[in-house]
């Protein structure tokens, strides 16, 4: 089965350590994924962080890719996506994060 990633929506956010925008997804027309983190990486890019819940004992991912494949499929749509967004805000000049 074709893995499809769609309806990406990012959202630019004020940095803060790193994080630099919030992003959400559909998987395969089936799942909708939320509140995954986009963070600068220090050599340059971008990572994705999943959300996890804190507990008692630490804490534990609500969700994430179980396997690089799918990993990297979803962390180059939804970077490429949060690039254009960024490129577009950039272009217009009309964000303003502070």
């Amino acid at each position: 089965m074709k893995t499809k990633i769609s309806e990406i929506q990012v959202t630019p956010i004020k940095a803060k350590d790193g994080l630099v925008a919030i992003a959400s997804f559909v998987y395969n027309e089936d799942f909708y994924m939320g509140s995954i983190g986009i963070y600068t990486r220090p050599q340059a890019g971008y990572r994705l962080a999943y959300p996890t819940r804190k507990t008692g004992n630490g804490s534990f991912n609500l969700f994430h890719p179980i396997n690089k494949t799918i990993a990297e499929e979803i962390e180059k749509a939804v970077i490429s996506k949060f690039e254009e967004v960024m490129n577009l805000y950039d272009r217009h000049d009309s964000f303003n994060l502070e």
